[in-house]
């Protein structure tokens, strides 16, 4: 069947896009009908590459913001009126951002935005807080030192190791690289309280809402969260700001992201820093198995942070231990079993809590509904433990689902129909999931003669 190819950027006028980005887009906006895509994409799907043309119009070109204070470089937002740049979000946008050519700089600049945010904040703050990255970075924001006065997922390093696969940037891994550790370890001092090799949430600003932020906010393992002080550390200024609940998905996301940091830092031969990444990695997967794992449940549950006492149920972070290989093979077969009973395998799948949950309602956030961003990762994990027929239905049942009823932040698990902010940015991993070649029936590649320098094998 001959390939069809269609462009997706048809002009600069197109969704409002000239009045947001800078002069560095020209070439791309400017692009003849057709030229464009021809030279990235093949699929033998219109209806993917429609889909393709949308999304990086509205998901990824149209999110692009010029420099604003206190933000110097491009910044990027995540959709649906909210300002700010967030961690989680952004690094779906520029993975897929990294494909096209010469947008090497703004990246770099995307990066900055957090490390000048760190920079600022160690000025302000005692040792201790140092080296944090926030939530978000909002333009204008005056009292940045008290909201957001949180972070969230640790997914930045994994950002930079995606865009370097793609684009080969050695400067831009050279500009991250002792950051990203600072950020890590600041993960490790502030959220691992006790030292046990698990993380918790939480916020310097006492809000226990805050400190839910830094996760799939509304998950039902968090239900019965408290914030207490530190365990050991004293002093005046010290505050009720650590959870007591270690979360699996956050756990395991900091784990995924040392895998990352370990590698960038060979990269670099930096192999002092390697072998800081390898030790922590080592004892926090030893922990997730020993603590975090339950065999009846067939997934990773929520403990105590003091008793190591397991939270019941099983939520969306539950799974992301298989995208950073946590799990065992033994324990990645049980999680694949567990995804295809009736509380997991509903008709989109994966919903964010288990359907025999009585908080369960196929479209609540975070409590029932699906989230492409977090089934791209599924699938991901899924593939890579050899469950590669699971991973591609999830993985085409999500890219139907968008093909039939638009690009969405979320879906209802039952109905699949839209919910939330229209054209989320995270959004992109409905592409980034054929790209990697995690769909069966949906087939999209990067065309071998692409003049981007990144290389037309999925990324696993």
């Amino acid at each position: 069947m001959k390939i069809a190819r269609r462009t997706f950027i048809r002009t600069a006028a197109t969704a409002g896009l000239a009045g947001l980005l800078d002069s560095s887009f020209t070439g791309v906006l400017a692009a003849e009908p057709g030229n464009l895509a021809a030279s990235l994409f093949e699929s033998p799907d219109p209806a993917v590459l429609k889909l393709v043309e949308e999304v990086y119009q509205k998901c990824i070109l149209g999110k692009i913001f010029p420099a604003e204070p206190p933000l110097r470089h491009n910044w990027i937002g995540p959709g649906g009126g909210y300002r700010g740049q967030w961690i989680w979000d952004t690094m779906f946008v520029v993975d897929l951002l990294s494909l096209l050519p010469g947008k090497q700089e703004i990246i770099r600049g995307v990066f900055q935005n957090y490390w000048d945010f760190q920079m600022r904040w160690n000025k302000e703050m005692p040792a201790y807080a140092h080296d944090m990255v926030p939530c978000m970075i909002e333009p204008g924001k005056k009292d940045w030192l008290k909201y957001p006065a949180y972070s969230q997922i640790a997914i930045l390093a994994w950002g930079v190791e995606r865009v370097y696969q793609r684009n080969r940037d050695q400067e831009l891994v050279r500009q991250c690289l002792q950051p990203l550790e600072r950020f890590h370890e600041w993960y490790w001092r502030e959220r691992d309280v006790t030292g046990c090799g698990l993380v918790a949430v939480g916020a310097y600003s006492g809000d226990i809402q805050h400190a839910r932020f830094e996760t799939f906010d509304f998950e039902c393992n968090m239900d019965g969260l408290k914030l207490t002080p530190h365990p050991t550390r004293k002093g005046d200024q010290e505050g009720a700001w650590y959870g007591d609940l270690c979360v699996p998905g956050n756990t395991a996301y900091l784990i995924l992201g040392e895998q990352c940091l370990m590698r960038l830092a060979l990269i670099m031969g930096d192999k002092e820093m390697a072998a800081r990444r390898k030790a922590r990695i080592d004892k926090a997967v030893e922990a997730m198995r020993q603590h975090m794992w339950d065999e009846q449940a067939g997934l990773f549950l929520t403990v105590n942070r003091d008793t190591m006492d397991k939270v019941p149920g099983g939520t969306i972070g539950s799974w992301i231990p298989l995208t950073a290989g946590v799990p065992t093979p033994a324990m990645a077969k049980r999680m694949a079993d567990t995804l295809q009973t009736s509380g997991w395998h509903t008709p989109l799948p994966v919903p964010t809590v288990d359907r025999n949950d009585k908080r369960w309602n196929s479209g609540s956030f975070w409590r029932g509904d699906v989230w492409p961003a977090t089934n791209y990762q599924i699938a991901s994990g899924l593939a890579a433990y050899g469950h590669q027929q699971l991973a591609a239905d999830i993985a085409d049942k999500t890219v139907a689902n968008a093909i039939k009823n638009g690009i969405s932040e979320r879906y209802d698990s039952v109905s699949g129909q839209k919910l939330g902010v229209e054209y989320l940015g995270m959004t992109c991993t409905v592409i980034t999931m054929m790209i990697d070649g995690l769909c069966r029936k949906h087939q999209l590649r990067i065309n071998s003669g692409s003049p981007t320098n990144s290389s037309s094998a999925p990324i696993r």
